[in-house]
């Protein structure tokens, strides 16, 4: 079955719940995409019951902290099972910035027989933008978002069963990218919060949305489902219920806000 597994669902400053990352599978593989902001993601991943040995794909979107130092924890864990021979070897894509921070990080803080395995059975795949790329049975094409800050990329998934997944990492939708975007099947979305709460968590002076953005972008681009993520975390017990009503305000398709470590059928 596809599905998608959410580890965590919060923004960068969350501490009720893990920092937004999420593994995609199928029967046959999948992919870890981001892995939060530390050593938390082998219990977001022990919870999930995904075996962390289990993984060999890993997309990591851009630098900042709540996105990539969780893959500096699995590098640190991965490397003495390749080593061993108990893994085949890991393979992370990204853009040049994050190439260059896991490095640079590697280099500064993990042990230099760990080091060894980067470039080796570890390799730091830079991907550019427009380029396929095949992970297991899922066809992937990353693109550069085009935002204004720091450099990050997305992808557009297509499942063995031809359905179309988008992720947009944690900024909101830019035009340039419509052709990834429309008539996708499911769309990854963040949501910062809600646009009721705007004022109290200004979205917009960090290069975020609400809620209520998501749903109207989704619904004119054609989307036919939609996920919400990356929010607040002020508001848990309500979030999913107040999440997806908002969304729905413009948007007719079928809306989600997972909660943290809630399986997603891609159905």
């Amino acid at each position: 079955m596809n599905a998608i597994t959410f580890l965590g669902v919060g923004n960068a400053m969350c501490t009720r719940c893990y920092n937004t990352c999420f593994y995609i599978r199928t029967e046959s593989g999948g992919m870890l995409v981001d892995a939060g902001g530390g050593n938390g993601i082998f219990r977001q991943l022990h919870k999930a019951h995904i075996p962390y040995e289990e993984i060999r794909h890993i997309f990591v979107t851009h630098v900042h902290t709540d996105h990539i130092l969780g893959v500096v924890w699995l590098i640190r864990k991965i490397s003495p099972l390749i080593h061993k021979g108990k893994h085949p070897g890991l393979m992370i894509y990204c853009n040049k910035e994050v190439r260059h921070a896991l490095a640079t990080i590697c280099e500064l803080l993990i042990p230099r027989k760990i080091q060894r395995a980067i470039g080796d059975t570890i390799i730091l795949r830079e991907v550019t933008d427009g380029e396929l790329v095949l992970v297991d049975d899922m066809e992937m094409t990353c693109f550069d978002l085009g935002t204004t800050k720091t450099s990050q990329y997305g992808f557009r998934m297509l499942m063995p069963d031809n359905q179309s997944v988008v992720c947009l990492g944690d900024e909101p939708y830019y035009e340039r990218n419509e052709k990834y975007v429309r008539d996708c099947d499911w769309l990854l979305c963040e949501a910062f919060c809600l646009y009721k709460d705007r004022e109290q968590f200004r979205p917009y002076d960090k290069h975020h949305s609400t809620a209520l953005d998501a749903g109207k972008q989704a619904q004119e681009l054609g989307v036919k489902n939609l996920v919400l993520y990356h929010t607040e975390d002020t508001s848990l017990a309500t979030r999913k219920a107040a999440y997806t009503a908002e969304a729905q305000v413009h948007f007719a398709g079928h809306a989600y806000c997972p909660d943290e470590l809630e399986t997603l059928p891609l159905t």
